[in-house]
């Protein structure tokens, strides 16, 4: 499975290419307004189900994909797994009416990088979409908290193995950044209380994305919840 063993780099020339993807035309047609109301930002396709979406990437090469969780033929879980096995994948952003759903811890699992309930305003749907672009989750800890909360435990305590077997992969170091990504800090605030320069966060990252196979920030902080270490 190809994996990005680094952080992105935002191109602060171009603005961010957009793939929406939801059964619900007038959903997609408010996005598409509310999106093409931003300078840096830019709606370069649609899709009305999940089975679409591998062939509009391929079409649209967008930079971040909102995905709607529910949809008929491919839901957006699965659309969210396969994008993600894909080299080099967009960023995936997924939609969703419930804040406290199964399926959302689902998909951040399989690579998403956050989640927008659909009723979020404007504003902070645009702000959500660039930061993911610049390749910064758009979770909070404590949201993550919240949503782990709400849901079932079944898995968790298997969960809690496979977490603690895979951070042990890492160095020292490795595992302290990772458990500061797990609390939410931003690179510069590791790299204060770690004492080490931001580049040098930027390349322990790099190598924790590689050395566990995963695509993102938000899954070394859900595996750092779920090896309990972030209370």
């Amino acid at each position: 499975m190809a994996r990005l063993g680094r952080e992105k780099e935002p191109n602060v020339n171009a603005a961010v290419r957009v793939l929406v993807v939801d059964d619900d035309p007038l959903v997609r047609a408010g996005l598409a307004m509310v999106i093409g109301g931003s300078p840096d930002l830019t709606v370069v396709g649609e899709a009305g189900d999940g089975s679409e979406v591998a062939a509009a990437v391929d079409a649209y090469a967008p930079d971040v994909v909102l995905m709607d969780i529910r949809m008929p033929t491919l839901d957006g879980l699965a659309a969210t797994e396969q994008l993600r096995a894909r080299p080099d994948p967009p960023e995936v952003i997924v939609l969703t009416t419930f804040d406290a759903d199964e399926h959302v811890l689902r998909a951040l699992r399989a690579g998403a990088s956050g989640f927008l309930l659909k009723h979020t305003p404007p504003a902070e749907i645009l702000r959500a979409i660039s930061r993911v672009a610049a390749g910064e989750p758009i979770l909070s800890p404590t949201v993550t908290r919240q949503l782990i909360a709400h849901l079932s435990d079944t898995g968790a305590a298997a969960r809690q193995r496979h977490a603690t077997t895979a951070l042990d992969q890492l160095s020292e170091r490795e595992r302290e950044v990772a458990i500061a990504v797990g609390r939410g800090k931003s690179n510069a605030e590791i790299a204060g209380e770690l004492f080490m320069s931001v580049a040098t966060v930027k390349a322990h990252i790099s190598r924790i994305l590689t050395k566990l196979d995963l695509n993102n920030r938000t899954q070394v902080a859900l595996l750092a919840h779920d090896a309990g270490l972030t209370g």
